[in-house]
């Protein structure tokens, strides 16, 4: 049975649920999610996760790097290039101002999902709510922006690479600078260049998607610390029992090169959250 894991540099116009369809068709499993949506213009890094990899995704809350092209002066209803112009306005900053205003995104931040995103409210996808015309109150969530850097001023363009937390919009960055900036704006183009330790310079074409592409499961996890298990808590572990582990939060428990359990530890013990009794 196919696990792992295997990079994809999404080329612009499929969505993500295209790429995953593609790579069903080309590996011949169903079992195939990814670990995080990239709208159908944005290009770069899809991680899919392959078999019982899929298992892990939900231990790999990663934070991501993009390259962003944000055009000032006018902004749309989908806060990026793919929607309908709403209003326009002169862009007067210097680039130097501009430049700035690039530099203070970093930080924490509160902010809204936009309403053409992949978020459920109430059991439907934004999207769908946005396409019947409906509007519907967001949650704000805790975001960061841990690192951007200017690339290139061109007004109207500004054109820089970003760090942020899991969950972060960037078309939601793009407004903020319109608004900081008083003149609008809207993300021209996205491209995501890195997920944690994955990073779009390893990952294949659509064309390269195959079986000796894999990488092996434990790689997704590899962030995580390891415990190594005796024969004896192996045996208990499968059976769900947790293990003395003086750290805190999440733990792979390993065996013979294999991930059996990772676990949330306490300070004492570590509780297994998933077990994998096969070993991945």
């Amino acid at each position: 049975m196919l696990s792992g894991f295997i990079p994809v540099d999404k080329p612009a116009g499929p969505t993500s649920h295209d790429v995953v369809d593609e790579a069903r068709r080309r590996l011949g499993t169903r079992e195939i999610g990814h670990a995080g949506t990239l709208d159908p213009p944005a290009t770069g890094l899809l991680l899919l996760a392959v078999g019982r990899a899929t298992a892990l995704l939900q231990f790999m809350e990663f934070d991501k790097g993009y390259r962003a092209v944000v055009r000032l002066g006018a902004t749309t209803d989908t806060l990026d290039a793919a929607g309908e112009v709403l209003e326009t306005r002169a862009v007067t900053c210097s680039p130097e101002d501009a430049a700035a205003a690039v530099r203070a995104l970093r930080g924490k931040r509160k902010q809204r999902p936009p309403m053409v995103s992949a978020v459920k409210v109430g059991g439907k996808r934004l999207h769908e709510l946005a396409r019947e015309g409906k509007e519907v109150e967001r949650a704000e969530r805790d975001v960061e922006v841990t690192r951007v850097e200017v690339v290139r001023v061109a007004l109207p363009d500004l054109e820089f690479d970003v760090d942020v937390s899991s969950g972060t919009y960037v078309r939601v960055l793009a407004e903020d600078l319109g608004r900081a900036l008083g003149c609008g704006a809207h993300l021209l183009t996205l491209r995501r260049t890195r997920v944690g330790p994955f990073r779009v310079e390893d990952a294949v074409g659509l064309d390269g998607i195959a079986a000796a592409r894999l990488l092996p499961p434990s790689v997704g996890v590899a962030h995580l610390p390891g415990r190594e298990l005796t024969p004896a808590e192996l045996a208990g572990v499968k059976n769900g029992r947790p293990v003395t582990w003086e750290g805190k939060g999440l733990v792979r428990l390993v065996a013979d090169g294999k991930i059996f359990a990772v676990s949330e530890g306490n300070g004492g013990w570590a509780k297994s959250r998933r077990v994998y009794p096969e070993g991945l």
